[in-house]
């Protein structure tokens, strides 16, 4: 008997259950490494009510993001990159404050997720929250 394996390339994944998860005016805030690079066509929302409740930030010009552009790139300072999600989230929040959620797009940011999720006082998810559950659904 052959068994497929799920394949998890992106918490992405779980856009769709969150937006379902929230109340229709809640939004979303997905946080990426770097929001100019996020177009559309990676959120896969055709429904423009729900693409209006999805909010976009990024820690683009941050310390974090500076270290990872240099090559070869440092070690990962963690203060720097709470700092940076953080602010980012401090800045999408001063702008919409009815994100219930927040949705790490960034693999790199689940090391900072607890701290977070401390200090906005939100649900935090990220890639680990979608292997959990996918992880969960196997035998």
């Amino acid at each position: 008997m052959s068994v497929s394996v799920p394949v998890v390339m992106s918490s992405l994944l779980l856009l769709p259950a969150l937006l379902r998860q929230m109340p229709p005016h809640a939004k979303i805030a997905v946080l990426t490494y770097d929001s100019t690079h996020f177009g559309d066509n990676l959120i896969e929302i055709d429904d423009p009510a729900e693409r209006a409740r999805i909010v976009i930030g990024g820690v683009e010009g941050g310390k974090y993001w500076h270290d990872e552009l240099k090559r070869p790139a440092p070690l990962i300072d963690v203060a720097a990159m709470e700092s940076d999600v953080s602010d980012c989230i401090k800045r999408i929040r001063a702008s919409h404050p009815e994100i219930a959620a927040i949705l790490f797009e960034c693999a790199g940011f689940p090391i900072v997720a607890m701290a977070i999720r401390r200090m906005v006082k939100l649900p935090v998810y990220d890639i680990i929250s979608l292997c959990r559950i996918t992880m969960a659904s196997l035998v």
